[in-house]
């Protein structure tokens, strides 16, 4: 199976268990891997039979600016099931980074696999 990745995608949203943190929007990065079989697109050069990278960047965003979980964990988990359920991803990797969360690292987070390859 082929893989499709999205790198350091940075959506704004609200995350956070701490009062302070449930009134501002604060920025995630995200890595994503999906498994997808390239072949049937690129075999005619069609964007319909290919997982459509920009689609799937915008509908992140979408989802962030929608989102007020408290737990990056919640976050990684109901972004997961929307972008298997919507696009008909059969595996995923997603690495969900929240910089600054804790001041003597660069970033800290989760990172999740859902699916088969």
């Amino acid at each position: 199976m082929d893989t499709v990745f999205i790198e350091g995608l940075q959506v704004d949203t609200v995350i956070g268990a701490y009062d302070w943190e449930r009134g501002i929007v604060q920025c995630l990065r995200l890595d994503l891997h999906f498994a997808w079989d390239n072949r049937p697109a690129a075999a005619g050069d069609d964007l319909a039979l290919a997982l459509d990278y920009a689609k799937v960047s915008a509908r992140v965003e979408a989802f962030a600016r929608a989102s007020k979980f408290e737990l990056v964990e919640t976050f990684a988990e109901r972004l997961a099931a929307v972008l298997m359920s919507e696009f008909g991803i059969p595996w995923l990797r997603l690495k969900l980074t929240k910089p600054g969360a804790v001041p003597a690292a660069t970033g800290v987070g989760v990172e999740i696999e859902r699916g088969c390859r």
